[in-house]
């Protein structure tokens, strides 16, 4: 087998959540951290899609910053073609990975900038990477990726508040494509649009990814979208990975008892009878977590090793799972 496109090893992130320095002093209290990812990792091959999903609060947001630079991990390292990106790399070697991935945000109304015309905001990334095109070639190109992304050419001299929600995305889209990436990370891109929507902007995402070999890693919290998107899923919960299996496996044998809960509360679409279970509990607090396995409070399954030892993701024959109860067979 080749080796992966991208590689997290052992990747966490700690926040300082602490007050003042001097309201410590006062208080005599000590710093506080918030763990938001606690040693993850995973691999995603050339072309396909690996997806995380969990609930608010789990950490996919913050491991998709921290792929792509905006945040720099506490612990672990992330690899992309074998190049490690935390390893200081500079000039032309860092420009030439860097332009491989790029990042397409939740939020349409944010992650443009008002002020700019679209032919500006999509061509941003054409001068960072390709200093060498004229801006006759700029204008050119922007107008075929425009075109790529099903609007008009002529829509670059626009500003992105004339737009709707979804046109904003495909706009975000575009500016992603821009530099030719090979991989693309996706924070919830759908998550603030309208559910007719949603459809198209899936669908032109897996038609581009079909012409242009891209890899996806797709950060979602809604599992309808995961399983039309993904060929892989990964759960998370509170920061650690519960449990990584192909799409269909997950789906139609869950191993953990939280990808359980999670596929319970699915409503029943094609009307098999299957009753629907609310979510029970909440996630826990990130700064004070539970002893031993996180999800052991929500657990039906919980024994006395769930609260001492924290469980660690392994192989059980058809997916990956962190659960002591999967380990012994007790489920």
């Amino acid at each position: 087998m080749s080796a992966p496109l991208l590689e997290v090893r052992n990747l966490s992130r700690r926040f300082d959540v602490s007050k003042p320095w001097l309201n410590r002093v006062i208080e005599r209290t000590d710093k506080v951290y918030l763990k938001a990812v606690d040693n993850v990792s995973f691999s995603i091959n050339k072309g396909e899609t690996l997806a995380l999903v969990g609930e608010s609060g789990s950490g996919k947001s913050t491991i998709a910053r921290l792929i792509v630079g905006l945040l720099d991990p506490s612990e672990g390292e992330i690899l992309f073609e074998g190049k490690s990106l935390s390893a200081g790399l500079q000039g032309a070697e860092a420009r030439r990975l860097r332009r491989k991935f790029q990042m397409i945000f939740q939020d349409p109304f944010a992650s443009l900038n008002a002020r700019w015309r679209v032919s500006d905001i999509i061509a941003e990334p054409l001068k960072v990477f390709e200093r060498g095109l004229s801006s006759l070639d700029r204008r050119r190109r922007v107008g075929e990726l425009l075109e790529l992304v099903g609007m008009s050419a002529e829509d670059g001299i626009k500003f992105p508040h004339q737009f709707s929600g979804g046109q904003r995305q495909r706009i975000a889209i575009a500016r992603a494509l821009a530099s030719k990436p090979e991989f693309i990370v996706c924070d919830e891109p759908t998550s603030a649009l309208d559910v007719s929507v949603q459809a198209q902007i899936l669908n032109l995402m897996k038609d581009l990814q079909n012409e242009f070999g891209l890899t996806y890693l797709f950060i979602s919290h809604d599992l309808s979208v995961v399983r039309h998107m993904a060929n892989r899923i990964g759960v998370l919960y509170l920061g650690r990975l519960a449990e990584v299996a192909e799409s269909k496996t997950l789906f139609l044998q869950p191993k953990h008892p939280y990808t359980r809960m999670l596929l319970d509360a699915v409503p029943d679409l094609e009307m098999t009878g299957r009753k629907r279970k609310r979510v029970e509990g909440e996630i826990p607090n990130p700064i004070d977590p539970p002893s031993g396995c996180a999800f052991h409070p929500r657990c039906p399954f919980i024994f006395d090793r769930c609260k001492a030892e924290i469980p660690a993701l392994l192989e059980n024959g058809i997916s990956q799972t962190a659960c002591h109860a999967v380990e012994e067979r007790r489920i």
